[in-house]
């Protein structure tokens, strides 16, 4: 974690100011550890009571919490983004899927182009070596591990387009996407011709965003979630087909 010695005023506010910092760039996530207070006290250069008394403000303002025998952790501040009962909603309907996929493309385009330009060569080499690793478990047809990766490579592009607030809202967002409230992501995965295809969407993607290339990273971008649309209305399409054919059969089968 890049914790920088204090220098100068009171020490408590200046640790407070470090760790909003850190919580507001999103490199400190909700529900992260944060290392002893040993370890921290020494990293930031401060007494343990200067220390104590930072973490005792910022848990009054709800931005850390301390779970006994634990540890000191950064608080769920993203919360959800809606109410139970609207998320309820979305998963009922097809419609907020689609709106959901249209609002990620036109989101995530500009993220990637945003990365593209403002990303900096780590950032690019974090968003490189998850293509990486996509690429490696692509042959070992796991559908969990590559719906995992796919979800850190698009959230490692919102990262790299350093904006605080498109950042802890795609957060958000994709909790509930992991959550499987939006659609099934592993189904998609379970298809070889789509793997194939989703694999050479995000190496497009990549190879513009490493050549800096914004527009390209944008288009790529554009393509990727119109191809996910597209994949996920045939998959709706079959599954109410699937689901036809089986109540006929058992109203065929009731008449026998």
């Amino acid at each position: 974690m890049p914790f920088q010695k204090i220098e100068s005023e009171k020490l408590a506010s200046a640790v407070v100011r470090q760790i909003e910092g850190l919580i507001l760039q999103g490199i400190l996530r909700p529900g992260e550890r944060l290392p002893s207070e040993r370890e921290l006290s020494e990293r930031l250069d401060v007494s343990r009571p200067s220390l104590r008394e930072a973490v005792a403000e910022l848990q009054e303002v709800g931005l850390l919490t301390t779970r006994a025998g634990s540890g000191i952790f950064v608080a769920d501040v993203l919360g959800s983004a809606f109410s139970p009962a609207l998320i309820r909603l979305f998963a009922q309907n097809d419609q907020a899927v689609f709106d959901y996929l249209s609002f990620r493309k036109d989101i995530e385009g500009m993220a990637a182009e945003r990365a593209a330009r403002l990303g900096s060569d780590t950032d690019l080499e974090v968003i490189d070596t998850l293509f990486r690793r996509m690429e490696a478990v692509h042959s070992k047809r796991n559908p969990a591990d590559e719906a995992a990766l796919d979800a850190q490579f698009h959230m490692a592009i919102v990262e790299a387009s350093h904006n605080v607030i498109m950042l802890h809202m795609m957060r958000a967002m994709f909790d509930l996407l992991q959550e499987g409230v939006f659609y099934n992501r592993q189904v998609m995965f379970r298809n070889r011709p789509t793997r194939d295809a989703l694999l050479e969407q995000h190496r497009a993607i990549n190879t513009a965003i490493q050549a800096r290339d914004g527009a390209a990273a944008r288009a790529a971008v554009a393509a990727h979630m119109e191809f996910v649309e597209t994949a996920l209305h045939d998959q709706r399409k079959a599954e109410r087909h699937e689901a036809l054919a089986q109540l006929r059969l058992r109203h065929q089968s009731e008449k026998a």
